[in-house]
């Protein structure tokens, strides 16, 4: 009898070991804490509370929330209040926050979503696209992949659902006046984190920097933003220019689009060319696909910044 309530004892400690994240639950942003980093901490918790047969000492583990204040350890739920379809497979999607209360977040940090598919958990890193100072709500720009599974689970959000975010992460954090000018190489859903710097410095009547901001995206009708963008290179120290890849002539262009506008691909001659054109001494700051991210860093040394002069996302 006792040996069966022992066997029994262990069963129940057993059935509340951390069980090991999936591969698809990272979401391979470099986050800190990494679902890894949680898992490894929460064993460690278990652990111990089974060599002193404490189940008390697990009660500070969890996973998710309904509390609306972020944690980068644990998963808050949010509303979304308004879903908009830029493209045919890219959203713009805003989340509620409570009263007039600001997310929280500096320029250049990003959150992470959680998401399941058929059972499977899956997590992604986006950046919010609203100013930090917005209040109420936070906005992000989500592009859907055919047969991506975080794209199946976006694709089925509703006005009205909750979704669950983490966070604060992030490796760049934008400082005010820091820097003589920032250029910034963005590529498709990549103008993100450009969006909430871009936002931090025109919104400061103090902060002085200069920006450059190259957009590259397939087609005109494909660019995200244009209204925002449109209002930015309004102010007298960002200049905006479009890199398209699969346009051939500035033809079918508005005119206000024609002169800052390069066809083909973003490469080392005009990456050589814009860096030279800065009216300071840039720092750059790179976000896109693996692909382009690691093409813009091979430009950008080649046009003669060093290796601590530029930031990839």
């Amino acid at each position: 009898m006792g040996e069966r309530a022992g066997d029994s004892a262990e069963d129940a400690w057993w059935q509340l070991r951390p069980v090991e994240p999936l591969p698809s639950q990272c979401c391979g942003s470099g986050c800190s804490p990494c679902v890894f980093d949680l898992y490894q901490r929460n064993l460690a918790r278990w652990e111990a509370a089974r060599a002193r047969n404490d189940e008390s000492l697990l009660r500070g583990k969890q996973s998710q929330s309904d509390s609306l204040k972020l944690s980068p350890e644990t998963f808050s739920a949010f509303c979304i209040t308004a879903m908009e379809q830029l493209t045919k497979d890219t959203y713009h999607v805003r989340f509620a926050l409570p009263g007039n209360s600001q997310l929280g977040l500096k320029p250049g940090q990003h959150l992470v979503l959680r998401g399941v598919v058929d059972g499977l958990e899956i997590q992604r890193a986006y950046t919010p696209i609203s100013s930090a100072s917005a209040e109420g709500h936070f906005d992000m720009l989500i592009k859907c992949y055919q047969n991506g599974l975080m794209s199946q689970y976006v694709e089925s959000w509703r006005t009205g659902d909750t979704a669950f975010w983490r966070g604060p992460f992030g490796g760049f954090l934008y400082e005010p006046n820091k820097y003589g000018e920032l250029l910034m190489l963005a590529a498709g859903t990549g103008l993100a984190p450009m969006v909430s710097i871009l936002h931090s410095i025109t919104d400061n009547a103090e902060d002085e920097t200069f920006v450059t901001l190259v957009c590259c995206f397939k087609t005109f009708e494909g660019i995200y933003l244009k209204t925002f963008l449109q209002e930015q290179a309004r102010f007298w120290n960002v200049r905006i220019f479009f890199v398209l890849s699969q346009e051939t002539s500035s033809g079918q262009l508005p005119c206000s689009y024609r002169e800052k506008t390069y066809f083909g691909r973003l490469g080392q001659e005009l990456v050589r060319e814009l860096v030279g054109s800065c009216r300071r001494q840039p720092f750059a700051l790179v976000c896109g696909s693996l692909e382009f991210t690691k093409d813009m860093a091979k430009c950008l040394l080649c046009a003669g910044l060093a290796e601590d002069s530029y930031f990839l996302f």
